[in-house]
Parts: structure tokens; sequence; C-alpha cells
């Protein structure tokens, strides 16, 4: 079993999460027997090839980073090249000794406008679904909770986490290649977050029921998601792309997105943050190689997606478990 995960299950009970190791173990075994990405073997091989150095300090502020003044130019040269492997990078951004990974998404400014309204997370048990690289995770560690569990099936993102962990170690932090129906019921966290997950699940509701599965009586659930103006009875269903996103099946508004929340069982809904995308937060950089929010947009009228959607709005709601 992977290292990474054999420490992770090491650390459980101490997490409170006793329950998960009768089933957890073989979940993760199955994702390692699969036949995965066609990348597996040239990313583990990069991974050891990352050059071997102790970070003298460390940040888990705007730019999770990693620093050390003795690293050469050489040194720098080397970590650039590898860390360009494994592309795109889309949460961050990320600092290792001076290699500046910009990221596609500007995440410290979802992560500015979400923090100031959520329940601290001082000595807090905290479970991210949807976690990417794991930027938010390590702003999680910044607020002090007790330890943070990371949940993303996409196999890029684990090995982007586990270099960034190479560099920054020893932090109560871990990231399971799953997704959130592949986890054990807990009933065990005290805050949930999803962000930017909702509108890629083809049953909303069994999505917010397995988020609450995840909660202990009284924790905190943060969703972060797209969503379209109207009433309680307005859903987009787009017919076929969103933002030439293939992958978007249901855009509630949020007056929608509070009742649905209500009639899954949580209490206290409501929404604290309400911003529409900027080609500020969200944009092409060298670290994707690709397109981004811009080339989206309906060149003409940018309040519209290039299929004549409303442009990228995205609410945060908070919501309790009974």
């Amino acid at each position: 079993m992977h290292p990474h995960f054999v420490h992770c299950l090491s650390q459980l009970p101490h997490i409170g999460l006793t329950q998960w190791l009768y089933e957890l173990p073989l979940a993760l075994q199955q994702w390692e027997a699969q036949s995965r990405h066609g990348n597996t073997q040239k990313w583990q091989k990069l991974i050891h090839k990352m050059p071997d150095i102790s970070a003298s300090s460390t940040s888990l502020t705007q730019y999770i980073s990693a620093h050390n003044p003795s690293v050469t130019e050489y040194q720098q040269k080397a970590l650039r090249g590898l860390l360009q492997q494994f592309t795109p990078w889309r949460k961050g951004p990320y600092d290792l000794f001076g290699v500046q990974i910009d990221t596609e998404w500007r995440s410290d400014l979802k992560w500015d406008r979400v923090v100031q309204h959520i329940s601290s997370l001082q000595g807090k048990t905290v479970l991210d679904v949807g976690c990417g690289s794991g930027y938010h995770m390590w702003r999680m560690l910044q607020e002090n909770a007790k330890a943070v569990i990371g949940v993303d099936p996409t196999e890029l993102f684990f090995n982007q986490f586990l270099i960034i962990n190479k560099y920054l170690p020893n932090h109560p932090i871990h990231f399971l290649p799953l997704g959130i129906e592949d986890l054990p019921v807990s009933n065990g966290f005290d805050t949930v977050f999803s962000m930017g997950v909702f509108y890629h699940r083809r049953d909303p509701i069994l999505f917010l029921q397995q988020l609450k599965q995840q909660l202990k009586a009284g924790g905190e659930l943060v969703l972060e998601t797209l969503v379209v103006p109207g009433d309680t009875t307005t859903v987009l269903v787009p017919t076929d792309r969103y933002a030439q996103m293939s992958n978007v099946w249901y855009l509630p508004s949020v007056d929608a997105l509070i009742l649905w929340l209500k009639k899954v069982g949580f209490i206290d809904v409501r929404c604290v943050d309400i911003d529409r995308t900027s080609i500020q937060e969200q944009r092409k950089t060298e670290w994707i190689g690709g397109q981004s929010l811009s080339d989206f947009l309906d060149p003409d009228d940018p309040s519209k997606t290039i299929e004549g959607y409303p442009a990228p709005t995205r609410a945060t709601i908070i919501a309790k478990r009974k």
C-alpha cells in the first residue's frame, strides 16, 4: 500500500475516525489495483527525481510555500522542469524554493471570501471534498485545524499534493484519491467543505446526503458552487456544455439550493457570499497549457458564456447538521 495511505490509516484513531479503519483500507486497495491513468508510472518516477531539499521555513498564507536560502539556481531549474511535467496546475498558488507555480485559479481569493464566514476551525477535524491538489487544505491548517483530510479521485491532483507534501512534511494533512461515494459513512467531521464540485454531480440530492453523513451532529457544511439567477423553482440544466465544461449537470438558483439543503435535513442554511468569477481569478498561465475563463465567455457580452448561459457566478452556502 502507498506509504501516504499507510500513514493516513495509522492516524485515523487520533483523528477520531476509528470507524473508517474497517472499510477504508479495502477502498484504497481497490484504487491501487485499478488500471489507472496512463501517466501513473511516469509521475511516480518524476516524484522520485524531485530535488532532495529541506525547507528552512514554510508558509501557509497566500502562497503555500517552502523556503531555503541555500537552494542553488541549478536546483531551482531542475525543480521547475519537473514541476512542469505535472501540468495542468489548477488550484494554488504555490512557491517551492523560489519556483512560483502560477496556477489557473487564484484560489487564495476564494479562500479570502469564504474564511470570514465559517465557524472557527481551531482544533477541528475537517474534510475537503473535491480538494484538487490540496491548496485549501493547507489554508485550513493555517486556521489551526486539528487534522484535514481531502478526497479527490483525480490522480494528477493526488500526485501534485504528494509533491507539495514532500516539501512541507509533518503536517496533519491527508489526501485520499477517492470520491465521496467511496468513503465509509463517518458522522465524524466537525466541518465539511465542498467547493467547486456540486455542479459536476449527476445526483445532487444524493451528494448533499453524502456530505451530511460525514458530519457530526452540529457540524458545519461549507458548500460553494455555481448558481444562476432565479427563485426556488429555477435550475439550469445545460443541453451540452457550460463554459466549455461537458460535465456540468445542475446549476440551481441560490433559493433552490437552500431549499434542497433544507429538504435533506440541514438547518441554519444561509448564503454568505455571491461572486461573479473574474478573469483575474481564473486565467491562462504557463502552468496549465490550455484555455481558461476568457476563452469561455461571449467575446461580445462577457455576462454570458459562449453557449449563451449566464456567466459563472459562485455562491457560498453554510449549513448545519442537526
